[in-house]
């Protein structure tokens, strides 16, 4: 079992990690090789689209991480709507009302 810190913890985590693979650009997963060549007439330039990883693969982590991150925010949720704080009744008085 774990506590609501170590939840809301987990959920920024989760977000951070979304955000990075949001910002892989394409460039970011192909590199690009030039490899010059010659041919008969002149010089050829070959240029080849290399994978670094493979694009399924981005999406796979996305979707595994955006689908824990909505299940740890239900349960977040869960304990806000049921949590019942003792103490603070003082906190929610204006300073105008005492």
């Amino acid at each position: 079992m774990k506590t609501l810190a170590e939840a809301l913890l987990r959920r920024k985590e989760l977000q951070d990690k979304l955000t990075g693979i949001q910002n892989i650009k394409a460039m970011d997963i192909y590199e690009v090789k030039v490899v010059r060549r010659k041919a008969h007439e002149g010089i050829d330039d070959v240029t080849a689209t290399i994978p670094k990883l493979e694009f399924n693969q981005v999406c796979a982590e996305y979707n595994y991480t955006s689908s824990q991150l909505r299940q740890i925010d239900a349960h977040i949720q869960r304990c806000n709507w049921t949590t019942e704080l003792e103490g603070i009744d003082k906190l929610f008085v204006n300073y105008e009302d005492k």
